[in-house]
This record gives C-alpha cells, sequence and structure tokens, in this order.
C-alpha cells in the first residue's frame, strides 16, 4: 500500500487534506520526504504533524462540562439543556464549542475545535468533537458511511402500539415557520429506527429507544409528531408540556477509532432531569 492509498482508501482522509499534507510536508516516512507512490515498507516509521497549534476557531469560555472520552484526537461531551452545540453568531460564547474550546485551553492544546453532528438546543447527550483536521475529516466520513451510531432515549405522548419499526420520510424546511421542519416529499431522505423500552398508560406516554441512520434537523421530533406521537415537552412539534423541554436525549454514541480502529463506546448520564425517562439508564441500550 502507497501512502497515498493508505490516507486515501484506508483513512478515507479527504483529497484536498491530502494535497495539503503533501504541499506542507507534513508527512514524513522514516524521518524524510516519502515517496507518495512507492509501497510503503513494514516496519517504516510515518510521521504526522497533527498537533501545531492553531486558532480554536471559537471564543473559549468556561462553561461547566461533563467529558466522557478524550483522547488526542477526540473529544466527546455530555451536552446540557438549554446549550448550542456551537456558536450561530460571531459573538456567541454559550455554546458547547466554547466549553470545549476553554477545556483544551486549560490543558494547553491550541487546537481549532471542530464538531462532527450536533444536538438541537433543548436535546441532551453526547457530541463528538474532532482535535485535529486530520481526524475532522476522518471522522466525517466515518458518519457519512453511518459506522458512528448514535442512540437516543425519547419520551413520546400517547400509547405507541408498535413495538418496533422503521420510519423512513423525507424531511424538509416548513415554509410557513422559520425553524420547524416537517415530512415532505421533495426534502432529504431520513430514517429512523425504533423501538419502545416502556409505556405508561396511566401518563399516556411512551418511551422508546432511536437510532439514526442520517442526521436531519429535528429528524426525531418531526418522524413522531407525523406519526402522531410528538415528544413529550416539545412544544414546537405539538406535545404535551409536561416536562420543560423535549424529552429527548443522545443517550449512546459508538465511534470506531479513526486510526485504532478500537470500538469508542461512551454512555452519556441524563443530568437534568432524570425523572423525565423514568429511571431508564443509557447503559440498558
Amino acid at each position: 500500500m502507497t501512502l497515498e492509498e493508505l490516507l486515501r482508501s484506508r483513512w478515507k482522509a479527504p483529497k484536498k487534506q491530502i494535497h495539503l499534507m503533501r504541499m506542507e510536508k507534513s508527512i514524513l516516512v522514516d524521518g524524510s520526504a516519502p515517496a507518495w507512490t512507492s509501497p510503503l515498507i513494514e516496519g517504516s516509521r510515518l510521521g504526522l504533524k497533527l498537533f501545531a497549534e492553531e486558532d480554536f476557531g471559537v471564543k473559549p469560555a468556561y462553561h461547566e462540562i461533563d467529558v466522557l472520552y478524550e483522547d488526542d484526537h477526540m473529544l466527546i461531551l455530555n451536552k446540557p439543556a438549554g446549550m448550542d452545540t456551537h456558536p450561530n453568531e460571531p459573538m456567541q460564547e454559550d455554546t458547547l464549542a466554547n466549553a470545549a474550546a476553554f477545556h483544551l485551553l486549560a490543558k494547553g492544546e491550541y487546537r481549532q475545535v471542530k464538531h462532527i453532528h450536533r444536538l438541537d438546543k433543548d436535546t441532551t447527550g453526547a457530541v463528538l468533537f474532532a482535535k485535529h483536521a486530520l481526524a475532522g475529516g476522518m471522522l466525517d466520513q466515518l458518519l457519512k458511511e453511518r459506522k458512528i451510531k448514535r442512540t437516543y432515549i425519547a419520551m413520546a405522548d400517547g400509547v405507541i402500539k408498535q413495538k418496533k419499526g422503521v420510519i423512513r420520510k423525507p424531511i424538509g424546511r416548513d415554509r410557513h415557520h422559520p425553524t420547524r421542519r416537517r415530512v415532505s416529499p421533495g426534502g432529504q431522505d431520513a430514517v429512523t429506527h425504533y423501538e419502545v423500552a416502556a409505556i405508561f398508560p396511566r401518563e399516556q406516554q411512551t418511551l422508546v429507544s432511536c437510532r439514526l441512520e442520517t442526521g436531519r434537523t429535528h429528524q426525531i421530533r418531526v418522524h413522531f409528531s407525523d406519526m402522531g406521537h410528538p415528544l413529550t415537552g416539545d412544544r414546537l412539534y405539538g406535545g404535551s408540556p409536561a416536562f420543560p423541554r423535549q424529552a429527548l436525549h443522545a443517550a449512546k454514541l459508538e465511534v470506531p477509532h479513526p486510526f485504532t480502529e478500537e470500538a469508542v463506546v461512551c454512555y452519556a448520564p441524563v443530568t437534568d432531569c432524570p425523572e423525565m425517562f423514568r429511571g431508564f439508564q443509557p447503559e440498558e441500550l
């Protein structure tokens, strides 16, 4: 396997990034400039300049955070309710990305913060960040290939009679509302797998676990609202006001490590409102 094949085929690094690494001579083989088109020799030492200091991309700001996993390449945080994943305007400092930047700053790691996926402001749970550009490109590709698995727990209004199912309905913008989405024939493909975990007849609520194949904005919220079971607390999509926010939590995140290929599995505890999910633990997924 050549160095080009390793980066492009095995590690799935973006072409633009490979070109940049080549131009900047930021890869060495046994301490010397590599022959990109010659097969690598077993036992050779590959040197990659991954950790050059750079601007964070967002302003570091202190917030209490719950670190679920961290190494040189990845950071997984448990996002609280009421916090955006990343700034929506340049001066915003109250997001998870700002908190991640401060966390790295406190450790003396000057890295550009890159979120690989995001959660709605009032959805809680595991969010994955890359700590350098190559890891970011590799993780983006793993997400695109659906090798990063995200499992949510949600409380829905009403009793869902079908114990498990797959919702395949495209999602597009709602022309009558600036932030709402809706099931739309002309929208983007969206696939949600769900399984009923518990039914609460007295409260007329159903606890479900959901796994996403796609990551459309508000996907789980839109799909369950469309099937007549909006998430409890989700006022935007017709949910009952039993909770102060939508009952949706990204409870489990499974990531194949971009370099070691080890399975990294994280469980995110519910910190703000555990009673929302009737004592269900993420480890039960």
